[in-house]
């Protein structure tokens, strides 16, 4: 489903502690061909909070896609991603794994709690431009999303 079929922007819920990785997200994301409603996290129990409406979240706009960092205060990624496939509302939501660890026990680890994909965040501004793009093309105009609910 691409936003020009539903007329929408994809919204996309990024969980990422550390300030620089999600600035650089949010300028990247800008220039994305396709609209693009982008919220951020700064931790796995605001994450949950995030998903759940919980509080200040009251009105949150359940995502389309999460990108998710491994390795955060209070709740880490592992923690994060048990809990989303493990809510029967919130395990269609397809999680990508962003994270600067390329240990195996992480990769394997994931993919075993229900990860739709794992991805090293690039150094640099050229690597993580082309990295957003990947993920524009592929996330948001190949794949199909189930249908959103309520």
């Amino acid at each position: 489903m691409s936003n020009q079929t539903v007329g929408r922007p994809i919204h996309l819920l990024l969980v990422e502690d550390d300030k620089g990785d999600a600035e650089l997200m949010t300028e990247v994301m800008k220039d994305t061909k396709i609209r693009v409603a982008l919220n951020r996290v700064e931790d796995g129990e605001e994450a949950m909070k995030y998903l759940r409406k919980e509080g200040e979240y009251a009105d949150a706009v359940r995502p389309d896609l999460i990108l998710l960092d491994l390795n955060m205060p209070k709740k880490d990624g592992r923690e994060v991603l048990n809990a989303i496939k493990n809510d029967e509302d919130l395990k269609v939501i397809p999680v990508v794994v962003l994270t600067t660890s390329d240990a195996d026990e992480d990769i394997l680890k994931t993919y075993a709690l229900g990860a739709s994909c794992y991805v090293k965040k690039p150094l640099g501004l050229e690597q993580f431009s082309k990295l957003v793009e990947s993920i524009e093309h592929f996330w948001f105009t190949v794949v199909t999303y189930p249908p959103k609910e309520g």
